[in-house]
């Protein structure tokens, strides 16, 4: 019998298993009989540089501590990243050559890594997590020249990973699809729409735990990353607004990042540190049953281009715990939640409140909105409707044509028409319009 195919995972921003979408796919590929390991980032409470985790290979390397977010501290953090990368992928290969390398960006330099394996026949697969150009852009800006050279050495990167990818990518959306397409030149048959969802086994809803209101009676709740395009200024003002008129609301900011501090100060002075607790990261069964204790929960997304076009985790996420959401009306964010959602228009802090208030009063529809999110998960999103999408992609990877067996989800025939709306009757409120399950 040959020995099974080995495939080899680079992973630069987060450590699995903390990284959930990798982490899921690392353990399909298991699954499917392939040998896996991981290249990854070393984060508080994931120290060790080698483990055997269920099965995955998991090697870790340093990063400098800089959390600047300027130019020259991503160039710090991504040079460290390859070395080590490359340093560690020789390792690996001498001991049990690999027959693919899977990269998830960013940054959209790992082909780096890959480019001497690629002339000993090992395959390249980019699996595409963010868009980079629009990140740089919401981050940086291009009105210097510096930085007009720095975005164009962006664009570049990207287009040379999807040269090197051009047998098979994934994307996790139909936007970021579109975007491997026209920018990226790739044949739309070999790029695969791997979206990302919780494993419902494993994602259970639970009883709520009155304690997380804090004497409030109602509570809102924010799941992720606390950065600057996550816009939870947006989340501070609209707590300001509806404390102005009344004093029974709470909220919950669950998650890291490079602002959270900015944020916990703005609440501060804002007089709403009673109001917006900060437990940082938890771990999922806690995650799970703060959220659970949440009556409606939030995404303050800023309307930016990259936004607009990525799958949000805590979407899909919150729809699974039948939690009804309030966030601004983006692109992809009305794909995934659908009629499970409020909408405001983007970055009005105002009509977001009004919108939190309105559900809040109305918990009748909240029920029905949370059934709904619920059911379109277990019907469309969860992950499992992703493995075989998976499975094509390495199939045409290395079978050199393509190869689809499993359906995608199209975002132009799942997402909700702009004239659906939800609406009152003598019956008590409804879920209007043309639902698509």
């Amino acid at each position: 019998m040959k020995p099974p195919k080995h495939i080899l995972i680079l992973v630069e921003n987060l450590p699995l298993p903390f990284d959930r979408r990798v982490w899921q796919e690392a353990c399909a590929l298991r699954d499917a009989g392939y040998r896996v390991s991981a290249i990854c980032p070393m984060l508080k409470g994931y120290t060790k540089p080698y483990e055997l985790l269920e099965g995955v290979h998991i090697y870790r390397h340093p990063l400098p501590a800089d959390d600047s977010q300027t130019a020259k501290g991503y160039a710090r953090e991504y040079g460290t990243a390859l070395w080590h990368q490359t340093r560690i992928a020789w390792r690996i290969y001498r001991r049990h050559p690999f027959d693919a390398i899977h990269a998830c960006n960013p940054p959209d330099l790992l082909f780096l890594v890959a480019l001497p394996f690629l002339l000993l026949g090992v395959r390249f697969l980019f699996d595409h997590h963010d868009i980079n150009p629009e990140l740089f852009e919401i981050k940086f800006g291009r009105k210097r020249w510096t930085k007009r050279l720095l975005y164009q050495m962006v664009i570049l990167a990207e287009r040379l990973t999807f040269f090197f990818s051009r047998r098979a990518s994934i994307a996790t959306n139909q936007s970021y699809k579109r975007i491997a397409v026209e920018r990226g030149h790739m044949d739309p048959e070999r790029v695969f729409v791997v979206r990302s969802a919780p494993d419902l086994r494993k994602f259970v809803a639970v009883p709520p735990d009155p304690r997380w209101k804090r004497g409030k009676k109602y509570l809102i709740g924010y799941l992720g990353t606390i950065g600057p395009q996550e816009g939870l200024q947006f989340l501070v003002e609209a707590a300001e607004r509806l404390k102005a008129r009344r004093n029974d609301i709470g909220w919950t900011v669950i998650g890291d990042g490079p602002t959270r501090q900015d944020i916990v100060n703005l609440a501060q002075r804002n007089g709403l540190e009673e109001d917006i607790a900060f437990p940082g990261r938890l771990d999922d069964a806690t995650m799970i049953q703060a959220l659970c204790s949440c009556d409606v929960c939030i995404n303050t997304d800023l309307a930016t281009e990259m936004n607009d076009k990525s799958t949000m985790n805590k979407i899909i996420e919150y729809m699974a715990l039948g939690r009804p959401i309030v966030q601004f009306d983006l692109t992809e964010g009305r794909v995934s939640a659908g009629l499970a959602s409020a909408y405001a228009p983007p970055n009005d802090a105002a009509e977001l409140a009004e919108q939190v208030e309105a559900l809040l009063e109305n918990p009748t529809l909240r029920r029905q909105m949370g059934e709904y999110g619920r059911t379109r998960v277990e019907q469309q999103l969860a992950w499992k409707y992703s493995i075989p999408i998976l499975l094509d992609a390495y199939e045409t990877l290395f079978a050199g044509k393509v190869i689809r067996r499993a359906r995608e989800l199209d975002s132009e025939t799942t997402a909700p028409k702009p004239d659906d709306r939800r609406s009152d009757t003598k019956d008590g409120p409804k879920l209007a319009g043309t639902v698509v399950a």
